[in-house]
């Protein structure tokens, strides 16, 4: 494959275009995940204040700013065409230099997911696969509008939220872990739908099947709201179940929040998503926190 044209009197990457490269605006949600994960562990995060700082070192600037790396190598074809001004495109980053750095990161989320005990190190191993999986050819799951925001949204709240329960608990995480871990990736879907809208043009002209090129902006909007109402509304009801009427229904007034924004999206979905998703996620990942308070009583560590 023909590498993209770069500045030709540039031989090693600009410092500054390396740390726009990785992304550090992408870094929060899994942090936060892997925050929750061991908050509901049921061992308190200040007893192992190392393995806190650690995991979520781990899982922005190291595992998400790889991933963020690698899509940016295998793109680079399409940002030439659509975002010239990104590092590789523009020959910030020369050569094969994006390449390198991605797979420096791969290794080193390795190295660094070996201190966090078994449990730790599978879980890396799965988010650098799923980051590959993601971005590369063959597999290149992102051209699907299902496959990809899944995935993204799996490996950025789910598999984050598991691992910090798991690495501090030193033991598989209790059901409820797994259970509510699960349910805000899967609700993390639509996150990424609508993160989708940016490149919608691009996207369109390249053969990537997001669900707003597919469905259009309107249907994709309502389809992204359904994805991440529903998992939450499965949360509630389980913590009414579960005991806890008081996180579920902090949990419920932070849905109804979002149930107003969405209201204010759906008037322009392709002009609203961006606000949407600097408004709505911070109450999505709001309530992320309130149920991983109401879980960690009900049994940490298996």
């Amino acid at each position: 494959m023909t590498d993209i044209p770069t500045v030709p009197d540039r031989r090693l990457p600009e410092p500054a275009a390396m740390v726009t490269l990785i992304k550090p605006i992408t870094w929060f949600p899994p942090m936060w995940a892997y925050l929750c994960g061991t908050v509901s562990s049921g061992v308190s995060p200040l007893s192992k204040p190392g393995l806190v700082i650690l995991g979520m070192f781990l899982a922005g600037p190291v595992v998400c700013g790889m991933s963020q790396a690698a899509n940016d190598w295998c793109d680079r074809h399409v940002d030439a065409i659509n975002e010239p001004d990104r590092p590789i495109p523009s020959g910030r980053i020369p050569g094969r230099w994006g390449l390198y750095i991605a797979l420096a990161m791969s290794l080193l989320s390795l190295l660094i997911g070996w201190q966090l005990g078994p449990w730790g190190f599978g879980a890396t191993l799965l988010g650098v696969a799923a980051a590959w999986a993601y971005s590369a050819e063959p597999v290149r799951l992102k051209k699907s509008g299902w496959w990809g925001p899944g995935l993204v949204g799996l490996s950025y709240e789910s598999l984050p939220w598991f691992t910090g329960a798991a690495v501090l608990s030193a033991g598989a995480p209790s059901i409820y872990v797994v259970v509510i871990a699960l349910l805000y990736g899967i609700g993390a879907h639509g996150i990424m739908t609508l993160n989708d809208f940016k490149a919608l043009e691009g996207d369109r002209k390249m053969g990537v099947n997001s669900l707003p090129v597919t469905m259009g902006p309107e249907k994709a909007a309502w389809v992204a709201s359904i994805v991440m109402a529903v998992p939450q509304v499965v949360v509630i009801t389980l913590l009414w179940l579960w005991d806890r009427p008081f996180h579920a229904a902090a949990v419920t007034a932070v849905l109804l929040a979002q149930f107003w924004a969405m209201s204010v999206m759906m008037r322009d979905p392709k002009g609203k998503a961006p606000w949407y998703n600097g408004v709505g996620v911070v109450l999505y990942v709001s309530g992320m926190m309130v149920s991983a308070f109401a879980i960690r009583s009900l049994g940490g560590g298996a």
